[in-house]
């Protein structure tokens, strides 16, 4: 089976993903590890950003190779550009800054959607991002949106900055990740939004072992119907 987790930035689509796709043994594919790391390209080449072109070839050009999570990556995917370990970096609030303006390049995405829709061919797969159940995997098997209040996330997004040994305060992330939202859903091109097969959970007020189990009910229900 192919399961979409979707969601804006800080709603625990990675965290539940990769927890799904353990429990269930499959692929587990961070779609926004791989924009974050096309960001990093970017940011390094030290490129005008409104160039949209050079960073087009630039990503083109770039190896960009996610890999099981260790003792170092504090639980993350692992991200390596070039055969470099980019994991920490990519999670730097530099790239959160920059991150949705290089996603919302149409030649990056299709880039990187290529990638991911080659990554996901064969099934057993859990994919988590903005547009997965939209536009990578619109025949998903099971399609979740994930959400929560801009503050939760926010703090969700403090939390881990300190485990990453980094500053930051809560009425600055509030307002950065009022901004994301703003870009991702604004975009021209695959903006964030639910896809209509969908189902929202909001996360507010669960643990990630809840919203696992709620995703793992919906793909039992799905085995079930496909029987």
């Amino acid at each position: 089976m192919m399961i979409a987790i979707d969601g804006p930035a800080g709603a625990g689509k990675s965290t539940v993903a990769q927890r799904v796709a353990k429990e269930l043994g499959y692929l587990y594919i961070d779609t926004g590890a791989m924009y974050r790391a096309a960001t990093w390209i970017a940011l390094q080449a030290r490129v005008d950003l409104n160039d949209t072109r050079k960073i087009v070839q630039l990503v083109e050009s770039a190896n960009i190779q996610l890999k099981q999570p260790d003792e170092s990556s504090h639980g993350r995917v692992r991200v390596f550009v070039d055969g470099d370990d980019m994991t920490m970096i990519v999670r730097s609030r530099i790239i959160t800054k920059f991150v949705s303006q290089i996603s919302a390049i149409a030649g990056v995405r299709q880039i990187l959607v290529r990638k991911q829709q080659e990554m996901a061919a064969l099934g057993g797969v859990v994919m988590d991002g903005r547009d997965i159940g939209t536009v990578v995997l619109p025949l998903a098997d099971v399609k979740c949106f994930l959400t929560a209040s801009v503050t939760i996330r926010a703090e969700r997004r403090l939390k881990e900055l300190k485990q990453l040994g980094q500053l930051a305060d809560l009425t600055t992330l509030i307002k950065e990740t009022e901004t994301r939202d703003r870009l991702d859903m604004t975009r021209e091109v695959s903006p964030l939004r639910q896809a209509p097969d969908a189902v929202p959970i909001d996360t507010d007020h669960l643990s990630i072992d809840e919203v696992v189990n709620k995703v793992l009910d919906l793909v039992r229900q799905k085995q079930v119907q496909n029987l």
